[in-house]
């Protein structure tokens, strides 16, 4: 592409267009980028050694640019998009798989990265800036895929970093408190979120969580609306069984009960896994190949993945919202033949009003709880800590600042059938402490220490 945000990557030629982010400023780097070889500069003031394009907003203009000159070459890609507070990551995750295995060429753009054929890219966002997606997408189109599955955050559609693209799905999870240093309010976070359901297809079909108390904000008049959950809906989940090694479910759509089970644990997983159940069956593919399909799926990464230390189950999973935690030790409730610990932080720079809401379920729920540094970033671990502990009813805690230590202590702790949830971090393999990432990955963490 001819176009670019960001300076280091100009090359001989290039367009550099000047936009200013939440953290960085591009006009501070135009020098940077003429010196790298831009000939042209869109901005929004000044004038420069190289043609120079003033234009009233330039995410407007790259929007409308990378449009008009590479739309054409991704608009064949059916598009899906989901949102939602939770279960974005293994949602998309689980329909990126299934499509592949039942031979559908298909991408995932996401939390843990850019998956195409055997390739796996990290991103720095959930969903990235709208110049890496249409890259993105047009390395999906040379490479021939048919679907491209994407998580879309609320401050992507917030940021415009999916304007102008169209869905051939979209799909509304849940949504609970979480980002709310960024939204002013829930009915903000909920509109936020609400704008993917405004970009559909002329024959898309948007696919609502019904269950959830703001599913009428995603139901939108002129949409083909489809409803899931336990309520009454075109795909109603009916009963379920949830164990350690999975869970079993039925479905009732097409006026008949339909049984499947996955290796995922736990209701959340249900509806998780439910998405892919209901696109595939839009798609058309029938009842005992979604079945067979279904039971072949893993998690991702640092979702409810299992590492088994003598009787005791040890669980990494990125639960870092109070609805996210709430769910996770309910569910690990279920299979606990005794006693359940739970190691828990909260990033710094985000969000403070959940940080005392997760230290209340994480006390109230387990048997004991370990509070840890999670991401402290330019905050004071101790701080993070303060604001997590402040009017706890229980006692049943202790506050241990490094992660390592406070993983090693905690299995320490274990005996015989309990269960230690290692929450907050998942798939991440860092720790950003100072303004600085540092090599941390629970997982590995974990093995080290029951290794010795």
């Amino acid at each position: 592409m001819n176009v670019k945000v960001d300076s280091r990557k100009v090359k001989e030629g290039d367009i550099f267009v000047a936009i200013k982010g939440i953290n960085h400023d591009g006009n501070d780097y135009i020098e940077e980028a003429i010196k790298n070889g831009a000939t042209t500069v869109v901005v929004e003031k000044g004038l420069y050694s190289v043609d120079t394009l003033i234009v009233k907003d330039t995410k407007e203009y790259l929007i409308k640019y990378l449009k008009e000159n590479y739309y054409d070459k991704i608009k064949n890609l059916k598009l899906i998009g989901i949102t939602g507070t939770n279960g974005k990551t293994t949602s998309c995750y689980l329909l990126y798989q299934a499509l592949n295995k039942l031979n559908k060429k298909c991408a995932y753009i996401g939390t843990i990265g850019f998956y195409i054929e055997d390739s796996v890219n990290k991103l720095n966002n959930t969903t990235p800036d709208i110049l890496d997606i249409y890259e993105m997408l047009l390395e999906c189109a040379r490479k021939n895929c048919e679907y491209v599955v994407m998580e879309v955050s609320s401050h992507a559609l917030a940021l415009k970093r999916v304007e102008g693209l169209l869905f051939d799905y979209v799909v509304f999870t849940n949504l609970t408190k979480d980002h709310l240093d960024y939204h002013k309010n829930m009915e903000d976070y909920a509109l936020a979120k609400k704008i993917l359901f405004t970009k559909l297809k002329e024959k898309g079909k948007a696919i609502i969580n019904i269950d959830d108390k703001y599913h009428d904000y995603f139901l939108l008049d002129n949409n083909t609306n489809i409803t899931y959950g336990i309520n009454s809906s075109n795909y109603q989940i009916k009963d379920y069984q949830v164990n350690e090694s999975g869970s079993e479910f039925n479905i009732f759509y097409n006026n008949k009960n339909n049984q499947f089970k996955t290796n995922l644990i736990g209701k959340y997983n249900i509806y998780n896994t439910l998405i892919s159940i209901i696109i595939l069956n839009e798609i058309g593919y029938y009842y005992d190949d979604i079945y067979k399909i279904i039971s072949e799926l893993s998690a991702p990464k640092g979702r409810m993945e299992v590492v088994k230390y003598n009787d005791n189950l040890i669980i990494i999973d990125y639960a870092h919202t109070p609805d996210a935690v709430l769910k996770i030790i309910k569910t690990v409730k279920q299979l606990s033949k005794n006693k359940i610990y739970t190691i828990i932080g909260c990033g710094g720079n985000r969000d403070k009003t959940k940080r005392p809401e997760m230290a209340k379920i994480a006390t109230e729920l387990s048997d004991f709880v370990v509070f840890t540094s999670d991401n402290p970033r330019d905050e004071n671990p101790n701080d993070i800590i303060d604001d997590m502990i402040r009017n706890l009813e229980y006692n049943n805690y202790e506050i241990i600042i490094n992660r390592k230590e406070a993983i090693e202590k905690s299995i320490q702790m274990l005996t015989k059938s309990d269960i230690l949830l290692v929450l907050g971090k998942g798939h991440e393999d860092y720790q950003i402490i100072n303004g600085k990432k540092i090599d941390f990955d629970d997982k590995k963490v974990v093995l080290e220490i029951i290794g010795r």
